[in-house]
């Protein structure tokens, strides 16, 4: 058990910073952020290394540099209501809680989701909402938002969500493709998208279909 994490997540934001994050808000929450409540206890004593970890199901807890290069790109677009497909441990979702006025949270496997809402609720989040089902779809009753951020890589840009991006400059970040991942991000203007590339990632594959 981690009781006093503040100095380890102090070195690891300035790490991150090292590796060229500068966002100062983003910094600050991850810092902030008890990595360790959101992975099982037997890990909890590498939640501050800059790695992403198991948390069964075969998913993982994202690698904190992956987590603040995202979030980045949605709290720099000034999104205020965000989609996140991938609730997983609940992390990147407690993260970007702490940044935006409200988070959508959707995921696919009942255990993670459940496990997630748990740690919501003993964190006091309460702008946080989560949904059980197929990421793929998205959120539609939500709909539009100003961010959506996707935490599995997609083999295809899921057509769903490009349509629930707000058409007033809404930001999607999105890890692309099967044999090489690429992180997107994808800009909409009314009926217009653009896309940009930012770097290679590893993420594990977003299944497409019913939820477990």
């Amino acid at each position: 058990m981690v009781t006093n994490f503040q100095g380890v997540a102090r070195r690891l934001t300035e790490q991150l910073r090292a590796l060229g994050i500068d966002d100062d808000q983003v910094l600050k929450v991850i810092e902030q952020t008890p990595r360790h409540a959101f992975m099982p206890e037997s890990l909890a004593h590498k939640a501050y290394e800059n790695t992403a970890l198991p948390i069964g199901n075969g998913q993982t807890i994202s690698q904190p540099y992956m987590v603040a290069v995202m979030t980045s790109v949605l709290t720099k677009a000034g999104a205020r209501s965000v989609l996140e497909i991938g609730t997983g441990s609940g992390y990147q979702t407690a993260v970007l809680a702490a940044l935006v006025e409200q988070v959508y949270s959707v995921e696919r496997i009942s255990h993670l989701q459940y496990q997630a809402k748990r740690r919501f609720k003993q964190l006091d989040l309460h702008n946080v909402r989560t949904r059980l089902g197929d990421g793929w779809q998205g959120w539609a009753s939500k709909a539009p938002f100003d961010g959506i951020i996707v935490t599995a890589a997609a083999a295809r840009i899921p057509e769903a969500l490009l349509h629930q991006l707000s058409p007033q400059h809404g930001v999607m970040v999105i890890p692309v493709g099967e044999e090489r991942q690429r992180l997107l991000v994808i800009e909409r203007d009314g009926d217009d998208f653009s896309y940009r590339e930012l770097e290679d990632v590893r993420f594990v594959p977003l299944i497409e279909g019913d939820t477990e």
